[in-house]
């Protein structure tokens, strides 16, 4: 493995794993009142085309985290939608 990519999967990991944690949380409590639906959504679009623009570019460091991220950020998302207007 060349060490460019070591370093993109490296980054690819930690950055993936640090929204772990909130993503959990969000899940377990379905609490979404701290969530911004407009900065979530930027985020969600942001995401994908980082997506795209890795498959585009064949760099699979950027596919890897990404598609992961998506998922995640797509589920919190349709939490948001879901249970957002809950008191």
């Amino acid at each position: 493995m060349a060490l460019q990519d070591a370093i993109g999967y490296l980054a690819a990991c930690l950055t993936t794993l640090s929204f772990l944690p909130q993503a959990l949380h969000t899940f377990r409590t379905r609490d979404v009142r701290g969530i911004s639906l407009g900065m979530y959504s930027l985020f969600t679009v942001g995401v994908a085309l980082w997506l795209v623009y890795g498959l585009v570019l064949g760099a699979w460091p950027v596919v890897a985290a990404n598609a992961v991220t998506l998922a995640l950020a797509c589920s919190i998302l349709a939490m948001k939608l879901r249970f957002g207007g809950r008191r």
